[in-house]
């Protein structure tokens, strides 16, 4: 009878190990991982992950075993747990990415308003060559952040961002102090522009006014506007000259002291007495006070000349004129005329 049993025992039915669900659970956890569920869903990834391991060494175990005492419930439990848990880590993987993704794309887009409200308060003004630096900065940032969010880097991305947006705030920092400066100085570039006018009106002279902001140049002849050239400046135009070689465009009263009608690296040109008494005494005044170098240079060769027309600031600090506005300039201004040169004439002409 005992040996009935054993014998029966040992023919019945043995139960098969759950291999789909160890297929279904490792694909679950493929799928997780492709979520990115390490880094954004780590703690449910990480328990399914360890489930899956459970439930493998379950039904290892149970297949050591002999055929009738196997018993694969508990292996095929664990095996579907791990399959419900790297499912909701996908779900939870997903969820974070889209709100990071969202997250992101919103402070790039306010960026890139930001960038553009910038950009045309520095289309408003003379070139800024600092306030251009941060500008472009701010602007690389843009770019780096949009490449970024499309790799999934959205926390780098949105770090990115915020350093663009800290360019910006530099940027601004620089427009408000050019706004400050500007309202400061702007009476005195109306008493120059006024003491030119009305010279050239009671010695019946020629005269010319450049408006760097308008990027124009006047001529006036008896303190009468008769003539009206577009203009080209330096490269930093926005500011006084502070120094040879800044890219500034210098703002005073001048004369011209040279005329040269041939040999000029730019055609022709009419150069100005530049620096003046006043130039010299704010140069020396800026390096006492540490705001230039020691071993700066106060510079010279300030010209109005030819080779103008190339619709941007582009020379070191001289006024450009195209070659046929330089023709005609020169039929009037001569050795002594006076130029006056105000970074806004804003009630003239």
């Amino acid at each position: 009878m005992i040996l009935f049993s054993v014998l029966a025992l040992l023919f019945l039915p043995c139960q098969h190990p759950p291999l789909l669900s160890l297929e279904n659970a490792k694909s679950a956890l493929n799928l997780a991982a492709k979520a990115d569920a390490l880094r954004y869903a780590e703690k449910p990834y990480r328990s399914a992950e360890q489930v899956l391991k459970n439930g493998w060494i379950e039904m290892a175990h149970q297949n050591a075993r002999l055929s009738p005492f196997r018993d694969y419930k508990v292996a095929d439990s664990l095996l579907n747990l791990s399959t419900q848990m790297a499912h909701q880590a996908t779900r939870e993987a997903e969820e974070c990415v889209r709100h990071l993704d969202s997250l992101a794309q919103s402070e790039r887009t306010d960026l890139q308003n930001e960038l553009l409200s910038c950009r045309d308060a520095l289309n408003g003004s003379l070139m800024n060559f600092k306030a251009e630096r941060y500008w472009s900065l701010a602007d690389m940032s843009l770019k780096m952040s949009e490449l970024l969010i499309d790799k999934g880097e959205y926390e780098e991305a949105r770090q990115t961002v915020t350093k663009g947006k800290e360019s910006l705030r530099q940027l601004i920092d620089i427009l408000a102090e050019y706004a400050n400066d500007e309202a400061q100085k702007i009476n005195v570039w109306r008493r120059w522009v006024q003491e030119t006018l009305a010279e050239s009106r009671t010695n019946g002279t020629y005269a010319v006014i450049v408006d760097k902001s308008a990027h124009k140049t006047y001529l006036v002849q008896a303190g009468n506007l008769v003539h009206t050239y577009d203009c080209e400046l330096g490269y930093n135009s926005v500011h006084q000259k502070l120094f040879a070689g800044d890219g500034a465009t210098p703002e005073g009263r001048y004369q011209v002291s040279a005329v040269k009608s041939r040999g000029s690296k730019y055609y022709k040109a009419l150069l100005l007495d530049y620096p003046n008494q006043l130039d010299k005494k704010r140069f020396g005044e800026n390096k006492s006070k540490g705001i230039i170098s020691s071993r700066a240079r106060i510079g010279g060769l300030i010209e109005i000349h030819g080779e103008g027309g190339k619709n941007k600031d582009w020379t070191e600090g001289c006024i450009a004129l195209t070659n046929s506005e330089m023709d005609h300039i020169m039929r009037y201004v001569t050795m002594g005329t006076k130029v006056t040169i105000v970074r806004r004439s804003d009630k003239w002409p």
